[in-house]
């Protein structure tokens, strides 16, 4: 596939990208090869092939979920620095 100077100044454009015109046409051979080598890659039968979610092959190992203890409200704020009324009291995060 031949990208041509437009569809390179036009990517460039959205991907807020600057170039000269030697750099542009560079550019144009590189991205023709990149997309050459995709259209090969489109070629290849996959149709036996499942589709791969992972490159690690360890297992997930699942747990069973079990109900612990927990902690009452006053027993919480117990360990709180500072506390307003029923609640914890943080140092101001946003302006």
């Amino acid at each position: 596939m031949k990208i041509d100077k437009a569809a390179i100044k036009k990517i460039a454009h959205l991907a807020r990208l600057e170039f000269d015109e030697n750099s542009a046409e560079k550019m144009s051979k590189d991205m023709s090869q990149i997309l050459d080598w995709v259209e090969q890659l489109n070629e290849i039968d996959t149709s036996n092939v499942e589709p791969l979610t992972t490159m690690s092959s360890e297992v997930n190992v699942m747990r069973e979920d079990k109900v612990g203890q927990h902690l009452d409200h006053e027993s919480a704020l117990k360990n709180a620095p500072k506390r307003d009324s029923d609640y914890f009291r943080v140092p101001k995060v946003l302006e």
